[in-house]
C-alpha cells in the first residue's frame, strides 16, 4: 500500500509545477513486480490528472496572484503556454504529457476557461496513454511476460 501511496504523490507532485519523477518510480514499481500492472497504471494516472486539475484550478482562480513574488509559474512560462492555448485551443491539451511544456498548458486551460469536464477528459487520455505506452515499453524490454 505505502508504495502506491509513493507512486500516487510522485504521479500528482509531476503535474504540478513542481519539479518531479512519477516514470521512474513506475517502472521501478512494474519491474517489483509486487502490484498488479492495472492499479499501478490507475494510481499513477488518477495522480497525474488530479495534479493537473490543480494546475487548471490555479490558472482559473489565483491567476489574479501571478504577480505576486510567491506565485509558482515565472510570467515568461505563463506567457508562452497562454500562446499557445490561444492558438491551439483545447487540443493543446494533448500535449499536457509533455515535460517543461505540459504543466504551463494546463495552467492556462484554467486560465483560458476550459471547461472542466473537457479538461478532464483530454489530460486523462492523454496522460494515461503515456503511463501505458510507459509500461508497454518497460514490460517488453524487461521480458516480463504479459503485462495485465
Amino acid at each position: 500500500m505505502l508504495a502506491l501511496v509513493g507512486l500516487f504523490m510522485a504521479a500528482f507532485l509531476a503535474a504540478t509545477l513542481l519539479p518531479a519523477q512519477s516514470e521512474a518510480v513506475l517502472v521501478g514499481l512494474i519491474l517489483a513486480g509486487d502490484q498488479p500492472l492495472w492499479l499501478l497504471l490507475a494510481v499513477a494516472t488518477l495522480g497525474n490528472v488530479l495534479g493537473a486539475a490543480l494546475n487548471w484550478v490555479l490558472g482559473r482562480f489565483l491567476m489574479q496572484f501571478s504577480d505576486r513574488r510567491w506565485f509558482p509559474v515565472p510570467k515568461a512560462r505563463v506567457d508562452a503556454a497562454t500562446a499557445w492555448y490561444a492558438r491551439w485551443g483545447h487540443w493543446s491539451l494533448w500535449g499536457a504529457w509533455l515535460p517543461i511544456l505540459g504543466d504551463p498548458l494546463t495552467l492556462a486551460a484554467g486560465m483560458m476557461r476550459e471547461p472542466l469536464w473537457r479538461f478532464m477528459l483530454i489530460v486523462t487520455l492523454a496522460k494515461g496513454g503515456r503511463y501505458l505506452l510507459l509500461a508497454g515499453l518497460t514490460v517488453g524490454w524487461a521480458g516480463t511476460g504479459p503485462i495485465w
